[in-house]
């Protein structure tokens, strides 16, 4: 006899009960209907799909955007003797059968791929001949040019509607505003089409955006006031690890984590945050998505993201299991300077496209109406320096031509020349004492990167050649020298761009056909970097209502957790005596928010908010040293 979702809930997830809207749209599912679930991070929404899939006959087709995402699911359903398959990355063809005869014979109940692996004819057509039970879109927003994650690849899961026209779709996500969510609906065609929206507030996190001088500084209070489990985001490789080193320097365990990690240290990183042994990951946005981590008590955003959605997914990961949890928000002034000269300058104008495109063609020696299917190496340094281009601007612009289908990246894109030297500065001069020849190319690296001493540092080894004067060669055989006699780590690969045209050379004609919409896409990405600084310079409105009416959700309620409710809510008496605390300790001179915390000794937070109350009062005002002054006679 056929189980109910409710004794599977019980029988392989331990719970007697479902949350949010978790029964609506199994039941729904289960009635052949088509489902748009819009459900908060860590609403649990993997179990809208699998619960319907082990009560009803067949195999589950979960399309999912991230290998560490899908590998997590499959390893958790496994983990209950429940069968599952992954169609990953570096899978042999005659293994990519075998896995899909599983999948047709062997009793099955999910198979997970990316978007991209469903776009190969085979695929498709092993999906025809499989007994399917439920089509599941996972991170579903991703289907939207509208939205922060798009994956060209998911416009085109609307192929298994047309695979097996009578199957419900179930999509997901926890992220999507009002036009997103259409876009979701117009293509995949889901019919009948029942939406399912829980509420996005997280009531047990506490949102704050603190304004903070010294960034490490206020890191390292935060985490050496509450000894939690936590994560750190940031935005660079780099990043994640100079701030793992600052927080260990300092009694606080930490491990880096960012997407040019070797699978093994990835893998050993999570296992020591999972188990505790280290308290806090300092990340790139790689890191989160599927880790299920309940116990989060602290995400830290140290730089501003990009867009609401991003944020307020990652801030998300704080306190699944419901417990009081925190998503901290670090930023001064210099850092909103920095982020939208940083953000404008890294979007391609057309004129730019263009240009690229056809410096491109030359330098690969594509002739006009050829290229079509052909795979090209790219020395990608020494492209930009032949041709002059920004290479943040070009690395961009071939992002865009891979999303408009104009070529594709291959993976070893991502691969660079990184070096980190592993002894002494006094070790290495004695050993350039005694290997005279390749002293002067070690030199001009020491001068045009700092920090090979301290970490993985990325380097381009075309410009080196350049100013040393020798061919690109000669530096690599330098570099593998020192390597070879254990001075430096040392990582490399040759052409690190592989792409492949997938339309003919047609210069202008090539880029007119999507001009527009990168110009809107554009457009949009300044509008929701924007938003993110408006939601920043926010100090009236609660921070949860802000965020949940960017979503759509219409509320009167105030958390009373963020920095902005506390902050109305605090004792008058108290704030006005802390505020004269404030004003005595200014009328002996001008000083940072990090001095006076020291003198006044209460948490860096609580002094900053009272600062902008001063400054919002214009009491104080703020100097050319980012010091705290009185203004007038005060």
């Amino acid at each position: 006899m056929t189980k109910r979702p409710k004794e599977i809930l019980q029988q392989y997830w331990g719970h007697s009960s479902f949350r949010g809207s978790q029964q609506e749209v199994i039941d729904a599912v289960l009635e052949g209907k088509d489902v748009l679930a819009l459900m908060p991070t860590g609403g649990g929404k993997s179990l809208c799909y699998q619960i319907p899939s082990l009560v009803s006959d067949g195999i589950c087709i979960v399309v999912s955007p991230l290998v560490a995402l899908i590998q997590n699911q499959v390893a958790e359903l496994k983990s209950k003797g429940i069968k599952a398959i992954a169609l990953t990355g570096g899978i042999k063809p005659h293994e990519i059968n075998d896995l899909l005869d599983n999948c047709m014979y062997g009793n099955y109940k999910f198979l997970y791929l990316s978007p991209e692996r469903l776009q190969q004819p085979v695929i498709q057509e092993r999906i025809r001949q499989m007994q399917v039970n439920l089509f599941a879109i996972d991170e579903a927003h991703c289907i939207s040019q509208w939205g922060h994650d798009f994956r060209p690849a998911y416009l085109n899961c609307a192929i298994l509607r047309e695979i097996h026209p009578e199957i419900p779709m179930l999509a997901l996500t926890a992220t999507a505003t009002p036009q997103v969510s259409k876009e979701i609906e117009d293509n995949l065609g889901l019919r009948s089409l029942l939406l399912v929206k829980d509420s996005f507030e997280r009531k047990n996190i506490g949102l704050s955006v603190v304004q903070t001088e010294d960034k490490n500084y206020g890191l390292h209070q935060l985490f050496k006031t509450e000894a939690v489990s936590g994560i750190v985001y940031v935005k660079s490789r780099r990043k994640t690890l100079e701030l793992a080193s600052f927080l260990n320097a300092r009694g606080i365990s930490a491990a880096a984590y960012h997407g040019g990690m070797s699978k093994k240290d990835k893998e050993e990183r999570l296992n020591d945050w999972l188990a505790e042994r280290t308290l806090v990951m300092v990340a790139t946005n790689a890191f989160g998505m599927g880790i299920d981590k309940p116990n989060v008590r602290l995400v830290v955003h140290f730089e501003i993201p990009d867009s609401i959605e991003h944020y307020f997914q990652e801030a998300g990961r704080a306190g699944r299991d419901g417990a009081p949890s925190k998503a901290i928000l670090l930023t001064n002034d210099h850092d909103t300077k920095h982020t939208k000269r940083r953000f404008l300058a890294s979007l391609p104008s057309i004129g730019f496209l263009k240009k690229t495109y056809r410096h491109l063609t030359s330098y690969l020696q594509i002739a006009y109406g050829e290229g079509s299917g052909e795979m090209y190496s790219l020395n990608f340094n020494k492209f930009c320096h032949r041709y002059g281009l920004d290479a943040l601007l070009t690395y961009n612009t071939l992002q865009i031509f891979d999303r408009q289908g104009l070529l594709q990246l291959n993976e070893t894109f991502h691969k660079r020349t990184t070096v980190h030297f592993t002894i002494t500065k006094e070790t290495l001069f004695g050993y350039l004492e005694k290997n005279k020849a390749i002293a002067p190319t070690v030199l001009v690296l020491l001068r045009t990167y700092g920090g090979v001493f301290d970490f993985e540092t990325k380097i381009d080894t075309y410009l080196l050649a350049k100013k040393v004067g020798c061919p690109e060669l000669n530096i690599h055989q330098t570099l593998q020298k020192l390597s070879d006699d254990s001075l430096i780590a040392y990582e490399t690969s040759t052409n690190d761009i592989s792409l492949t045209f997938l339309v003919p050379r047609e210069d202008e004609k090539s880029i007119y056909v999507f001009a527009k919409t990168i110009t809107n896409f554009h457009q949009l990405k300044v509008k929701k970097l924007e938003s993110v600084l408006d939601y920043l310079a926010n100090t009236k409105e609660c921070r949860s209502r802000s965020l949940l009416h960017y979503f759509g959700e219409t509320t009167n309620h105030r958390c009373g957790i963020c920095d902005v409710c506390t902050r109305k809510s605090k004792n008058t008496a108290t704030s006005t005596g802390l505020k004269a605390i404030i004003l005595q300790q200014l009328k002996t001179g001008a000083k940072t928010s990090r001095i006076l915390t020291e003198l006044i000794k209460q948490p860096p937070q609580v002094i900053v908010a009272e600062l902008q109350g001063l400054l919002e009062e214009e009491i104080i005002a703020i100097n050319h040293k980012n010091e705290y002054v009185i203004i007038g006679k005060r």
